[in-house]
């Protein structure tokens, strides 16, 4: 399974943003001068971010970005499902239909073993993702370094754009 680069940006960005004072709010530009990444492009991960209720996109001159919902209440796999949508990794093209045989009436999306094994790995993946949630990542984080929060809030404070 292969997920765009978008997918790291975005977990990184909804990671950093809980360490933001309450009401704070961060630009796209600054986010994306934080880590040098190309700013038209992360912006679209930030509106994918904010159309699945993740962000909130406040305008005027102290608006930007902040988390929408408590980080206890955003998993990893929302972030992953706004960026990559929802659709499956694996799609069964029912290959075997092709094949030699019978097929009437065959829904070979239920019935192939190799279609059954790909959908309950993805579930699995899909399961471990939604376990963790931005509050576990970010005390995981400030576990390891607890220095972390106030050096992104440093870090944003010092960026001029």
């Amino acid at each position: 399974m292969r997920m765009s680069e978008g997918v790291e940006w975005a977990l990184h960005e909804c990671l950093n943003l809980t360490w933001l004072e309450p009401g704070e709010a961060v630009t796209a530009a600054r986010l994306a001068k934080f880590y040098e990444l190309p700013a038209a492009y992360l912006n679209k991960q930030l509106q994918a971010l904010a159309r699945a209720g993740i962000l909130e996109s406040t305008p005027g001159p102290r608006g930007g970005f902040r988390l929408a919902r408590r980080p206890e209440d955003i998993t990893v796999m929302d972030v992953v499902a706004a960026i990559e949508g929802p659709e499956s990794a694996f799609r069964c093209q029912e290959l075997v239909r092709r094949g030699p045989g019978d097929h009437e009436g065959v829904d070979y999306r239920k019935t192939c073993s190799i279609s059954q094994t790909m959908r309950r790995a993805e579930l699995a993946w899909r399961r471990e993702l939604a376990a963790v949630t931005l509050a576990d990542l970010k005390e995981t984080v400030e576990t390891r370094n607890p220095t972390v929060p106030g050096e992104v809030r440093r870090g944003f404070a010092r960026l001029k754009v």
